[in-house]
């Protein structure tokens, strides 16, 4: 059975005797034993207090249903009142939850889950593996309308074996089947009668939802019963959806709110110059891109998708978009952020030289091409668009930038416009966002591309357990992205938040989503 990689055991807790006499044997002073120790103290969550968080996205319809949740109100306030059989850490690592250890077998078509014991959720009732079961079966069931659905349709069945097993059979191997389970869709749900209770009854989470106004606020406090004392740290949590950046960002700096999510890239510096407040940004997976159609002239040659790749200039946009709170994007998606990013691949930069000689390997000396965008697509997207046009003209390039309707953006013109804005929040896994955006008959494959080998080692690599193979495999993917794809990925964003000094959070902070991974109402705590 695997050992699942933990935050905190039990193993790796030592007490104040112990470290100061490990710190002397390294031949420190006691006064500076006794320092280390007050530092280490002082950084250690403590417990209590009332927080408020202003979150950036809400709506009136909202209901608490899982099979509903789509925005930050929702997933923040689910992820607060349940828990996962598996959850990823502030380094991407997976960490068992209510699940103790798990198993694959030889082909990573069956995963066996052992669960812990003598858990309960909220409501007093025991976390089986007939909640599993129960959970897992809402978003697979026929006529289910889960948004999770389509990942969840790898499992071809789910079942308990006693109380504290539950054996997934996959239709195809998965060698990151485990990552699935601590996707925010998933929560363990207490069930009756087999049915999951998807309702705010109770979760194993570590608060209980005392009130949910959909579109305005949720109000959590503590789960005294919860059966891990290194998360839930606030006595009570208050979220608040305030759509504009700017009143979150005001009520963060009189004091209405401790800690804020998704500062507005041009107000950053401003804000993190105000004393008693820090802004926070993490290096994740939210990326930026222009989608070409690659089964449209004149985006079907590559040549032509080689010399625009050149043609745009990435440090620019950086700095003037995204006021340097991100990094440039190399037209593949996997970011550091991910386990099988490859940093040995070059990096692009704008080359004009190169979108030339590229032109002329497709025949031409000049192109014209249209780039649609609208700032549905992504804050800054027209700007960047023409930003864009401005350099691809050094290289006789005239793009002619179409500034769309905000409204019906994703529905009228991403997918249906041969070159458009697009963006992408990125995925837990590698294999996840490859084969939802590259792969042939991905869901939304928006640049319509097809690759043989791709699609091959995009196979090979899911069903491989090995990681050092499996790490080759997604380097030759990700360098075949970048040189024969369809997309330009100029830019990575950040995730940039705030919060008070007042709050103490870890050292590492998940890279999934904004607010450590959406869970900061869990993991971070008041310094005082």
């Amino acid at each position: 059975m695997n050992s699942p990689t933990t935050s905190q055991s039990a193993s790796s807790v030592i007490g104040r005797r112990e470290f100061v006499q490990a710190a002397l044997a390294l031949g420190l002073s006691t006064g500076a034993a006794s320092t280390l120790v007050k530092q280490a103290e002082a950084a250690a969550p403590i417990k209590g207090g009332h927080a408020r968080i202003g979150l950036n996205s809400g709506a009136t319809g909202d209901s608490m249903s899982v099979a509903t949740w789509v925005n930050s109100h929702q997933f923040h306030t689910g992820m607060g009142i349940h828990d996962y059989l598996t959850v990823t850490d502030g380094q991407s690592n997976l960490v068992a939850h209510l699940a103790e250890a798990w198993e694959p077998s030889k082909d990573a078509s069956t995963w066996v889950f052992q669960l812990r014991k003598s858990v309960e959720h909220s409501n007093g009732k025991t976390v089986d593996a007939h909640d599993v079961v129960a959970s897992w079966n809402y978003h697979t069931a026929e006529g289910s309308n889960s948004s999770f659905k389509p990942q969840a349709a790898i499992v071809e069945r789910v079942e308990a074996d006693g109380d504290h097993t539950v054996i997934f059979t996959l239709r195809s191997p998965s060698a990151d089947f485990a990552y699935l389970t601590s996707d925010y869709h998933v929560p363990v749900m207490p069930s009756r009668d087999g049915e999951p209770l998807d309702d705010t009854a109770g979760g194993a989470g570590p608060y209980i939802l005392e009130n949910f106004e959909a579109g305005v606020s949720s109000k959590l406090t503590r789960n005294p019963n919860h059966w891990n004392d290194a998360v839930g740290h606030f006595d009570s949590v208050e979220l608040l959806v305030i759509h504009d950046p700017a009143a979150r960002q005001n009520a963060l700096i009189t004091g209405q709110l401790d800690l804020m999510q998704a500062v507005d890239f041009k107000t950053a510096d401003r804000l993190d110059a105000e004393a008693g407040i820090s802004v926070i940004q993490v290096e994740g997976r939210l990326h930026f891109t222009f989608p070409m159609h690659t089964t449209v002239a004149p985006f079907d040659d590559n040549n032509v998708r080689m010399a625009l790749k050149h043609a745009i200039d990435r440090e620019e946009l950086l700095s003037k978009i995204l006021r340097g709170r991100g990094s440039v994007g190399n037209d593949h998606p996997i970011s550091s952020a991910y386990r099988f990013h490859d940093p040995t691949i070059e990096q692009r930069v704008y080359d004009p030289d190169k979108a030339k000689w590229h032109l002329r390997q497709a025949g031409l000396s000049s192109l014209s091409v249209t780039l649609s965008a609208a700032e549905a697509a992504w804050p800054g997207s027209v700007d960047a668009a023409i930003l864009f046009s401005e350099t691809a003209a050094v290289v006789g390039i005239d793009l002619t930038v179409n500034r769309v309707p905000d409204d019906g953006y994703w529905n009228g013109v991403w997918m249906k416009k041969p070159f458009c804005a697009g963006v992408w929040f990125g995925r837990l896994v590698a294999d996840e966002q490859l084969t939802v955006t590259y792969s042939v008959g991905g869901a939304w494959n928006d640049t319509y591309w097809e690759h043989e080998r791709f699609n091959r080692l995009l196979n090979e690599a899911r069903a491989t357990l090995d990681d050092s193979l499996r790490r080759e495999m997604y380097s030759e993917m990700q360098r075949i992205i970048r040189d024969e794809g369809g997309q330009i990925i100029p830019l990575f964003a950040n995730w940039v938040d705030a919060k008070s000094d007042r709050v103490g959070t870890p050292v590492h902070l998940s890279a999934t989503q904004s607010l450590d991974g959406a869970r900061a109402l869990s993991r971070w705590w008041f310094n005082s």
